[in-house]
């Protein structure tokens, strides 16, 4: 994705007073909420060029004379992100970015995240970490708790700078134990470097060694390690399946790296069957526009859980209509949410308030049409607010997540 950062008496009730509209706004409100897969903020003031790339899923500016506020996430942020910084709703994007530099990175950062009403932060370290703050600052700044994932191939290009091939393997191993000594589980970016129509077997330790030996061979004196090897990538996935523990995979819509048509999650079939009975468990991140495929998958493999995070800000006014898709064939008790948020607090607040907001739709309409009891609707928002994800990441059983705070 591209590079994209008061505690307040109204925090609470922020997120009720923009869906009044639904019935189901204000018990949902009030539930907690786990974030399973999102960055860190940049706690930096922004300049317009900067926010507006922390806006966009493209990696370049948008074209002379126009803005990247001009899209969906544009509007829902004027909408519904100045009011949170002492402005009126639809403020222009340059006094809402004068009033976030005034209020300095800190303050903004503290205002957004606490307003979300997010209780828990599962953060993934693997991208730009010299830009974001960490986890346990993270906690700091939104007084929620918080947790790690790594990501698999930012270890593998760590550990093939630092070592030898032949000793790629044992130490990437080490490495990993390592991490998940604290962290509750690992990510792959496979479908950002080449995609998902890879050998859905573990590779032989001859074949990763000779594929490092290639790798680092072909990589120019001075420039850094990015790994694009399917043999590396299917040794990462399978080192992670080997010790049980949640595998998140980027799923469908991202930035211009992704060829979108490589990353059907139904090209894990193969996969997900060969993992059954590992104790691993894959999380689908985001899907778009594959939510229905990935609804399937998570309904007829015990092992695989999916979300539509990162569509549910892009879509903005219309996400409600992509979080009721992804709902038609996911169990309810597979479900999570995420807002795979990145840099600018804004997409943490707008996730969360998004996401409250069209699953209540959603459940307004199904217990319309076939009489839900309201203690059924509860039930099913609090497994995909936040029990699902507690459940699979093993939060309860760590006394919630590192950095708590608050």
């Amino acid at each position: 994705m591209p590079t994209s950062t008061e505690s307040l008496s109204t925090a609470s009730t922020s997120t009720a007073t923009t869906s009044t509209e639904s019935p189901s706004a204000e018990w949902l409100s009030g539930l907690d909420l786990v974030d399973h897969h999102c960055h860190g903020v940049i706690e930096s003031d922004l300049t317009r060029d900067v926010f507006e790339d922390l806006i966009t899923e493209s990696d370049a500016p948008a074209p002379a004379g126009t803005t990247h506020f001009d899209t969906q996430l544009g509007l829902a942020l004027r909408a519904h992100c100045p009011p949170l910084l002492d402005l009126p709703a639809f403020a222009s994007p340059q006094d809402y970015l004068a009033r976030r530099v005034e209020l300095g990175a800190q303050e903004v950062n503290q205002r957004l995240l606490r307003a979300s009403g997010i209780t828990d932060y599962v953060v993934e370290t693997g991208f730009a970490p010299d830009l974001i703050l960490t986890p346990d600052q993270m906690g700091e700044r939104s007084g929620a708790r918080t947790a790690e994932v790594v990501r698999l191939e930012f270890l593998a290009e760590q550990v093939a700078a630092e070592h030898e091939p032949a000793d790629f393997l044992t130490a990437f191993r080490a490495r990993l134990d390592h991490e998940l000594a604290s962290a509750v589980g690992v990510k792959s970016i496979a479908a950002y470097r080449g995609g998902f129509e890879l050998d859905p077997t573990p590779p032989s330790d001859a074949d990763v060694t000779r594929a490092v030996e290639h790798w680092r061979s072909e990589t120019p004196a001075g420039q850094p390690l990015r790994l694009t090897d399917p043999v590396i990538i299917r040794a990462g996935w399978w080192e992670a399946i080997n010790r049980s523990v949640p595998i998140q995979l980027h799923v469908g819509y991202g930035d211009p790296h992704v060829d979108l048509h490589r990353t059907n999650p139904l090209l894990l079939s193969d996969l997900l069957r060969n993992a059954r009975g590992s104790g691993a468990s894959f999380l689908l991140l985001h899907c778009y526009p594959f939510h229905r495929e990935a609804g399937y998958l998570a309904h007829v493999f015990e092992h695989v859980y999916c979300d539509v995070g990162l569509a549910v800000n892009y879509t903005g006014a219309q996400s409600a209509q992509v979080i009721a898709e992804s709902l038609e064939l996911t169990p309810f008790h597979k479900a999570l949410f995420s807002s795979d948020a990145f840099g600018a607090a804004e997409l943490y607040h707008l996730g969360a308030l998004l996401f409250r907001r069209g699953l209540g739709e959603s459940l307004d309409r199904w217990a319309g049409a076939d009489g839900w009891p309201l203690e059924e609707q509860q039930r099913i928002a609090g497994l995909i607010c936040s029990e699902n994800a507690r459940r699979v990441y093993g939060l309860d059983h760590r006394g919630g997540a590192t950095g708590a705070s608050g």
